[in-house]
């Protein structure tokens, strides 16, 4: 598969997406069509146990928007509904989805790590909805995301200044997983994938669906989401197989069925 705006690459159980526009890796309209596409690639294929997206470079993961060209012309309604239908699916992606931040994500840069399951962070670099410096807010879902990852309270004080948060802050709050060090960020994400090849699947999936929707409901409807998806799990291959090893005191061989 050929893209103009990313790199896209097969290894082992994972996939890697680059985002690929120095020197910033900025947001074109181009760019979140080739993501969509990319992502929406290898959501069915069960080869695939993760999705990597990291920057190209090693300074900045993606600085945001590219104003010369984004809000530029066009349906700026379109671009941005659209962009958000993108992190959206991301976030609700059947597969874990590691963000790699081998650099700086500032303003839809940090939107799109935020929609990601893992986040791990280069020490030294910075996140930040930093959209109210220009003006404007975050249009791909920051100040929603933001405010329910670390609260409302620094959310609204990091995006009204429009502050560039730095990494040790950022693993303080939990807006991160992990701090890594110069240069092996994407080695860092790919021990994190080599672990959740070994996870099973299904259970995977619905842990994800349990936690997004059950975030969303009153606590009894929360539990009974979590409820329906123990049932399934518990119906799985996988669940008879983990059950197994347990007793057989080996490791469990998870196949996704």
């Amino acid at each position: 598969m050929a893209f103009e705006t990313l790199q896209f690459t097969r290894e082992e159980s994972w996939v890697v997406i680059t985002l690929n526009r120095p020197p910033a890796n900025a947001i074109s309209e181009p760019l979140v069509q080739e993501l969509n596409a990319a992502v929406s690639s290898v959501q069915d294929d069960a080869d695939v146990r993760s999705v990597i997206i990291t920057g190209a470079g090693d300074r900045i993961f993606c600085a945001g928007a590219d104003l010369g060209s984004a809000f530029a012309g066009g349906n700026v309604d379109a671009f941005i509904r659209f962009g958000n239908s993108v992190l959206r699916k991301i976030e609700r992606f059947p597969k874990p989805v590691i963000a790699a931040m081998n650099g700086h994500a500032l303003g839809g840069g940090c939107e799109i790590a935020m929609a990601c399951h893992f986040r791990l962070l280069k020490e030294g670099a910075r996140m930040g909805q930093t959209e109210s410096n220009l003006g404007i807010i975050p249009g791909f879902g920051g100040t929603q995301r933001m405010s329910r990852l670390i609260g409302r309270t620094k959310a609204l004080e990091f995006m009204i200044l429009g502050t560039q948060v730095p990494a040790p802050e950022c693993l303080a709050l939990g807006l991160v997983n992990k701090l890594t060090k110069e240069g092996e960020t994407l080695n860092e994400a790919k021990a994190l994938a080599r672990l959740i090849a070994k996870r099973p699947p299904i259970a995977t999936q619905l842990l994800i669906e349990a936690v997004d929707d059950g975030l969303e409901a009153p606590m009894d409807k929360a539990l009974e989401i979590e409820t329906r998806a123990f049932l399934k799990t518990l119906r799985t291959e996988d669940a008879s197989e983990g059950i197994q090893a347990f007793f057989a005191k080996r490791e469990a061989r998870f196949k996704g069925r």
